[in-house]
């Protein structure tokens, strides 16, 4: 799960979807996403089935409503084939009944349309915290924290060293901030030092919550300034 150098390879993900705008809404959202890419993009059942033969994939985001079939009729042929890709389920429909079988077929996740950016994005930072923690499993505990990573909030994996009270008024200070923070404008608003921010700020950029951009001003090097995230990702860089 290592990529060169030693760091985290990147979640090779399949999307299908029959909806063209969906379906190109659905790629942008994953690929907004650090670590994850799209390898490709399905709109029917049969097309999944010859893009997973072919393409590395590791992640599929599934519509469950495809034009040649349910979504969890092709995952039923997958696993009778032996495939172990991961799923993360999308669907309008509210049935629990379904939601029980696609567990049982292995589904990770479920996303009920319609959802927004910030939706997808926490189901896939739980899906790479889950993803991680399995490759470290090794008793009863480290199984425990790997199904924890997967069901509970993000919160629950953040990197060592952070804590989620300091993160919420990290975010807290973001959200106040339109304009957008310095490392050291957010530690004197917060009461933390100029590195603990700086890491707190940049753990929001790795997990697409916050944007990272250069600020000129004064004579030397600019600082680099953070700003928050909206939900629906409107915030872009050009606009700064």
């Amino acid at each position: 799960m290592t990529g060169a150098g030693g760091e985290p390879a990147p979640v090779r993900v399949l999307v299908v979807e029959d909806e063209p705008l969906a379906a190109e809404a659905h790629r942008g959202y994953v690929e907004r996403v650090p670590g994850f890419v799209v390898s490709g993009v399905a709109r029917s059942g049969a097309e999944a089935a010859r893009l997973l033969a072919t393409t590395g994939v590791d992640l599929m985001l599934l519509d469950l409503y495809l034009p040649d079939g349910h979504g969890l009729r092709l995952l039923r042929a997958l696993r009778g084939a032996g495939h172990a890709v991961d799923v993360i389920a999308v669907t309008s429909a509210r049935d629990l009944t379904g939601v029980r079988e696609g567990v049982s077929l292995g589904v990770v996740h479920y996303v009920l349309k319609p959802f927004t950016f910030a939706t997808l994005r926490d189901r896939l930072v739980r899906y790479a915290a889950f993803r991680q923690a399995v490759g470290e499993a090794g008793g009863q505990e480290e199984v425990d924290r790997t199904l924890a990573a997967l069901r509970s909030p993000v919160s629950a994996a953040l990197p060592k060293g952070l804590s989620q009270p300091t993160l919420a008024s990290v975010i807290e200070a973001l959200r106040a901030a339109p304009e957008g923070l310095t490392a050291t404008v957010t530690a004197e608003r917060v009461g933390v030092s100029r590195i603990t921010a700086r890491r707190y700020l940049e753990h929001l950029v790795a997990t697409a919550r916050a944007l990272r951009a250069p600020r000129y001003g004064g004579v030397g090097r600019p600082e680099l300034c953070y700003r928050w995230l909206d939900e629906e990702g409107e915030h872009g860089v050009a606009e700064w």
